[in-house]
Formats: C-alpha cells, sequence, structure tokens
C-alpha cells in the first residue's frame, strides 16, 4: 500500500512503531504539513520474525502482523487528518526498520522531511536516530527534523 504525491508539496514522513514518542513526531509532522500546504506521510515497517525455519507459522505471523499495521496505520491516519487536513501518504514495507526506511528515502524523492522524535528516557534518543546521526548519516539525502519526545501538545503548537 504505497501511494505518491505530488513534487510540489512539502512531505514530512514519520516512520510508525510503538513507542510513545513516536506519536509526539506524528502530532509534529502533521502540524507543519498544515502550515505549509504539505503533506504527511507515514512508514510502518513490519519486521521479520525469528521464526523463519517454520514458513507456516512465519506467514500466519506475518499477515497477523500487516493486519496490525493496516488497522494501526487507519487510526493514525484520522489523526493526520484532524491535525493536518489531509490524507497521509502510507507506506508498508518488509524487512529492517532501517534498511527499509532508508531504501524508501532512497527511492522516493518527493519525501522533503524526516520527522523522529526522541526517547525521553535517559537511555539515549533511539536506535533511528542513533543510526541515521551516526554511521548511516551519510546516505541521508534530507533534513532530519528530531522532536523532544516530551513535548506536549501546547508547546508543539507553539513551534509548529
Amino acid at each position: 500500500m504505497s501511494a505518491s504525491a505530488p513534487q510540489q508539496h512539502r512531505i514530512f514522513l514519520v516512520v510508525v512503531d510503538d513507542s510513545e514518542e513516536m506519536g509526539v513526531a506524528l502530532r509534529y509532522a502533521a502540524l507543519r504539513a498544515r502550515a505549509t500546504g504539505g503533506r504527511t506521510a507515514l512508514l510502518y515497517v513490519i519486521e521479520p520474525s525469528d521464526l523463519q525455519q517454520w514458513m507456516a507459522v512465519e506467514s500466519l505471523m506475518r499477515e497477523e502482523r500487516r493486519q496490525e499495521a493496516e488497522q494501526l496505520l487507519q487510526k493514525l491516519s484520522q489523526q493526520v487528518v484532524e491535525l493536518s487536513g489531509a490524507p497521509p501518504i502510507v507506506h508498508i514495507r518488509e524487512g529492517r526498520r532501517r534498511d527499509e526506511l532508508l531504501a524508501l528515502l532512497d527511492e522516493d524523492p518527493s519525501i522533503s522531511v524526516l520527522v523522529l522524535a526522541s526517547s525521553p528516557s535517559s537511555e539515549g534518543p533511539g536506535p533511528l536516530i542513533t543510526a541515521l546521526t551516526g554511521k548511516f548519516a551519510h546516505k541521508l539525502k534530507l533534513p532530519i527534523t528530531i522532536v523532544p519526545g516530551s513535548l506536549t501538545d501546547e508547546q508543539l503548537s507553539h513551534v509548529t
């Protein structure tokens, strides 16, 4: 399930996961899209399980993860519409999150900004931010906006 958008819109891409801070990145991206006349895009990556030696079980689990991804993206898409006024562009891919993100960014030049939120914990910003600002930074051809994961809705409305 993938769609492309016209080149003239700024596309703010959010990587969907189950972290609390992802909601902050989503709200920031949708609010920025509304403020700039852009669009929000969502990327959900279905990561492979460790049960690949049992193909029937893996196939069933993959289908369940796909259904869960579609349900979550439908819910998040409604939030994006409420915040930005436009439905998001939705990408669902299978593989490792970092690898699929980099592949999408390489394949889709219409994406303008990658929006990530840092973890509010003291354990670090999160594995994706660490990778993309570290040894994989050279692979990026667009800006990254890193939003503090602890921002409130009121604070987000002030910075967007």
